[in-house]
């Protein structure tokens, strides 16, 4: 490992007598300055494995260079070694609080000079080791992660795609609203990792209909009261489901499935919530949700056409819906259009959720 030490003092003497010094010890170079201000200039963009440093130099001594060194935030942890003709304890102890780490006193004598020297770029070269192993540590940790949100974001959309095949929605359906419910956390101006949570949770807004019969879930006609009654189980059974998961995405997920069936009025279901106090996700979803099913045909319906589903969202603003999130949701709705003509029914939806 190449070490590179930093040279400071006034006299170009002991400057290069320093250097001569420094190119008896194996890996090691020397970069070297006669004016303190300008070695610190150098050490904005450069981090040295050693400083050596005058005391007694015009303009800036070595305690205050060593003052703005510390300052400098990759230059903390970096070996001090101050040269000083004054062995006054007093001097020391004003060095050490500024950061310094060791002395040495004229006239320099060569042994214990590159005694001190070595000891000093051990420590560095360990310090950079530490840091080269934390650096490979902390990547790994990194790509491990990735690898474990990428299996639970495939266990998401399968889990999602399971309730799905019992339903007539398609795959691409709950692609499609993801998409749409991010774009909504994106144009309320939501934090980065929320909107990337809502895209990854929105899919499970429906889990619960695996526990809803196929006479109720598949009729093609109108629901009677006691087969919507049960339908609308399925907003609770999505929850249990969901529940007590450890994962912050799945605990959304809950969230969701219980309560993207509430209305901003209050006249939703299962438990009725008004306004701000439905989950902010479920509100985002709601919207979401029912653009896409009103835009999109199925087996009992044909598909409304987009300004028809568009006013539908503006009249229910404030009653079905929050306002906020159909306003944010026309806000660009060139993107609304975009991620409708991406994501078709006919292409492989496990493909296009990598592709989020």
């Amino acid at each position: 490992m190449e070490m590179r030490v930093l040279v400071i003092d006034d006299s170009q003497i002991n400057v290069t007598l320093l250097c001569r010094l420094l190119e008896k010890i194996e890996h090691c170079s020397s970069v070297d300055f006669l004016d303190p201000e300008s070695a610190l200039h150098w050490c904005v963009k450069e981090a040295p494995d050693l400083v050596l440093v005058d005391y007694m130099m015009p303009n800036m001594n070595g305690i205050e260079f060593i003052r703005q060194f510390r300052n400098l935030p990759h230059c903390q942890d970096i070996p001090v070694l101050m040269i000083t003709a004054n062995d006054e304890v007093a001097l020391r102890y004003q060095a050490l609080e500024v950061g310094a780490n060791d002395f040495l006193i004229k006239p320099v004598d060569k042994i214990e000079f590159l005694a001190r020297t070595k000891n000093m770029l051990a420590l560095r070269r360990h310090q950079r080791l530490l840091e080269n192993r934390a650096a490979w540590l902390d990547a790994e940790v990194q790509k491990a992660t990735a690898e474990i949100r990428a299996r639970e974001q495939e266990t998401i959309l399968r889990l999602s795609k399971a309730a799905d095949s019992r339903d007539p929605e398609t795959g691409a359906h709950i692609v499609r609203m993801a998409n749409y419910s991010r774009l909504i956390a994106q144009n309320l101006n939501l934090p980065e990792a929320v909107q990337q949570m809502i895209l990854e949770a929105a899919p499970m807004h429906d889990i619960g209909k695996v526990g809803i019969p196929d006479h109720i879930l598949l009729k093609p006609g109108k629901l009677s009261v006691d087969e919507f009654s049960i339908m609308k189980t399925h907003a609770r059974l999505g929850f249990q489901i969901l529940d007590g998961s450890a994962s912050e995405t799945l605990q959304m997920g809950a969230e969701i499935a219980l309560a993207h069936h509430e209305k901003f009025d209050g006249s939703g279901y299962p438990q009725g919530l008004v306004g701000s106090a439905i989950p902010l996700s479920a509100r985002i979803v709601a919207v979401a949700d029912v653009f896409d099913a009103l835009t999109s045909e199925r087996p009992y319906k044909q598909a409304w056409d987009i300004e028809r589903a568009v006013n539908f969202l503006r009249e229910g603003s404030g009653q079905h819906f929050d306002p906020l999130c159909v306003n944010a949701f026309l806000q660009n709705f060139s993107e609304v259009l975009a991620i409708k003509e991406r994501y078709q029914e006919d292409q492989d939806d496990v493909e296009n959720f990598g592709a989020f």
